[in-house]
């Protein structure tokens, strides 16, 4: 379970930075830094953050309401930043990651000066020293809370954009190549701006 002990390292705030999307064949990747001000958040939000991956829809979505309420309160900060499909495409997928995990820092409205970040790669010219933490997302609360932001967040995003190509089951998968998007990619077609042109089978299913 996560805890403060990555935090407490330093003696002023520092930034979680997590990301969700990276393995999907469309949508963007998105990337949720948190700031945890006030390290004494109510308990049952405190105790349920995880790794976003381990908790459901339902659960993920009270935790993510419950987050921006503290940020209403001040008790800690949020950024979001993404890089779309096309990004992607240009600059390989973990350069994007790098990107939307900057993006999101540099949305915060308050910046720290440091940042922990989920995995074992610094993301490359960053704006301040990172410490990485492999499974931070189960370890820190502050990544914790970043990797719930950014799962619902893009999740949110793709059942936006499965009413607009209900053929694909975005809304189901988030874009990952489930059966029901592989039949929908050979039915349909990938689409320019939503899928991503460097993912196999992706390129396969191209319009001609």
């Amino acid at each position: 379970m996560p805890d403060f002990s990555f935090e407490n390292r330093y003696s002023y705030p520092v930034a979680g930075i997590d990301e969700a999307g990276r393995g999907p064949l469309a949508g963007p990747v998105v990337a949720g830094a948190v700031v945890i001000l006030n390290k004494n958040l109510p308990q049952d939000l405190l105790f349920s953050l995880d790794d976003s991956k381990k908790l459901s829809p339902a659960k993920r979505e009270k935790l993510y309401n419950l987050l921006y309420a503290q940020q209403n309160l001040g008790n800690l900060l949020i950024g979001v930043g993404e890089a779309s499909a096309q990004e992607i495409d240009e600059i390989n997928i973990l350069q994007a990651t790098f990107l939307a995990m900057k993006r999101a820092f540099m949305s915060l409205s308050e910046k720290p000066v440091a940042a922990l970040v989920d995995g074992n790669q610094h993301p490359k010219n960053f704006p301040v020293p990172t410490q990485t933490v492999i499974k931070g997302d189960s370890l820190s609360y502050s990544i914790a809370a970043a990797s719930i932001i950014a799962k619902v967040t893009r999740d949110r995003y793709m059942a936006e954009l499965a009413e607009k190509y209900p053929y694909f089951g975005f809304e189901k998968n988030a874009g990952y190549g489930t059966k029901a998007h592989l039949e929908g990619l050979k039915s349909y077609g990938a689409i320019e701006g939503v899928h991503r042109f460097s993912f196999n089978p992706v390129p396969n299913f191209a319009k001609k």
